[in-house]
């Protein structure tokens, strides 16, 4: 979504910054056509998604090769100090910065164009960035890595003799059209909202904040007056798709099968594995360590699922434009993200006490639900277990998820509307949350041989996991 890059123009703006904003998956080309015909002071790139982060050295890059000189600058929630100052600021010789929050902008944007204070400012950033690049080396060097046969041979083992995978109670698809708002008011989690809003605090404690708390109090009241008025006026209309088949894993893969039958392969996932060496018998986790092997016999499950809460958001915003009301744009778009998130909680407890059912009798308060007490997990492709967004790829396919959801997936696979979640259900009592982190050039050869896809490209969608420098 772009509520950051919203937010950060509007704190501009109220500082009498003249801010021309591009919009979201803008080509690099507009960027630097655009910087050129506004003759730009400072241009500012945003990014959601890691294969953003790719797209912004690229940036870097052609600002060099066409002889920019105005600074850039760097934010969003995959990017990061580290990430700038080794693989975006390396390409372009003047000011790029990484700015981490909103908040900080205006004081970024006055020392760059300060007469008196923009070349010391420019040099302490330079002589930071250096230390951060020396640093990264000396960790990279240090943080030992194994081969992915021998991570593979640390794999996850649970016993599975002794553990029978219930059968979800419906196979294939389930459609939800039009799903009630309401009901997924008592889901959400608040305290994401206010960090949004670059309020820090967990809810409902910030409420009673000393420092923040009063203006966190008018914040979530305006929140929950919006709220009554999207879902009485239905201003937004929530979707999702859920399926579940039969499947078995197959090394670090997943197999699913067309039917009980196991003997028709209808798509294939493919995991990730830890690399990092190990100690104390922890295992290198991947997440087909989960799903019983296909030679134990054993007849497993996975499941999908893809929610949206953001159709009517385009044309809301449209009708907030036209009153400059760049407050009320925001809410709504944060808000959307918030029903989206509870919709996803909503519907994964709907999985482990009904559609799945290995957990009928599950009772949970939001709070629970929050710190993720029950059993299963919801990996989506791009986070860090599954840091992979290709496999989004194959999970739309699954679920048919474009015509039963409306959400489509942009070339980066994005999500569109912004507001959705998506992901893969797994049921086992061991299966937890993990970062794959850091991975050799042996594991990103195996996936781009196990996906038909060329090693070049397989290092681009993987580029901030990879621990060494692609040729």
């Amino acid at each position: 979504h772009d509520i950051g890059k919203n937010i950060v123009g509007v704190v501009l703006q109220c500082n009498n910054y003249d801010v021309v904003d591009l919009g979201v998956m803008v080509p690099t080309a507009k960027i630097l056509d655009a910087a050129r015909k506004e003759n730009a002071d400072i241009i500012g790139l945003s990014g959601l998604i890691t294969p953003s982060l790719d797209e912004m050295v690229y940036v870097a890059r052609e600002l060099e090769r066409e002889g920019f000189a105005t600074p850039l600058l760097i934010g969003g929630a995959t990017t990061s100090k580290v990430h700038t100052a080794v693989k975006i600021a390396p390409g372009y010789k003047n000011p790029v910065i990484y700015v981490p929050d909103a908040s900080r902008a205006v004081g970024v944007a006055s020392n760059l164009l300060s007469e008196n204070a923009k070349e010391k400012f420019a040099a302490g950033i330079r002589d930071d960035y250096e230390k951060v690049r020396t640093a990264h080396e000396r960790g990279r060097q240090t943080k030992a890595r194994q081969s992915l046969d021998a991570a593979r041979a640390n794999r996850f083992k649970p016993d599975w003799s002794s553990f029978k995978p219930e059968r979800p109670k419906i196979l294939g698809l389930t459609v939800y059209d039009d799903y009630d708002l309401a009901e997924l008011t008592r889901y959400v989690d608040w305290t994401p909202f206010f960090q949004t809003w670059e309020l820090a605090g967990k809810y409902p404690e910030i409420l009673k904040d000393p420092v923040v708390g009063s203006e966190a109090v008018k914040l979530f009241n305006e929140a929950q007056a919006m709220l009554q008025r999207l879902i009485g006026e239905k201003w937004l209309t929530a979707k999702a798709v859920s399926g579940f088949w039969p499947a078995n894993s197959i090394g670090d893969d997943i197999e699913i099968y067309a039917d009980e039958k196991r003997s028709k392969v209808i798509a294939t996932i493919h995991t990730m594995r830890q690399q990092m060496v190990r100690d104390n018998d922890r295992a290198n986790f991947a997440l087909a360590d989960f799903v019983a092997p296909k030679d134990s016999g054993v007849a497993d499950y996975l499941g999908g699922f893809a929610v949206t809460a953001g159709h009517g958001v385009d044309a809301k915003v449209a009708e907030f434009a036209k009153t400059h009301d760049d407050y009320a744009s925001i809410m709504l778009k944060a808000l959307a993200d918030r029903l989206a998130e509870a919709f996803a909680e909503r519907l994964h407890e709907r999985v482990r006490k009904e559609l799945w059912g290995y957990a009928a009798s599950e009772k949970f308060s939001n709070d629970d639900l929050i710190a993720e007490r029950y059993r299963g997990i919801r990996p989506a492709p791009g986070y860090p277990a599954c840091p992979d967004h290709t496999e989004k790829a194959t999970l739309w396919k699954l679920l048919d998820a474009e015509k039963n959801t409306g959400v489509q997936l942009t070339e980066s696979f994005a999500m569109w509307p912004a507001a959705a979640v998506s992901g893969f259900y797994f049921a086992h009592p061991d299966a937890r949350y993990f970062g794959v982190g850091k991975i050799e050039r042996d594991q990103v050869e195996s996936l781009a041989q196990r996906k038909n896809m060329r090693v070049p490209d397989m290092e681009r969608w993987l580029a901030s996991n990879l621990n060494y420098d692609p040729a």
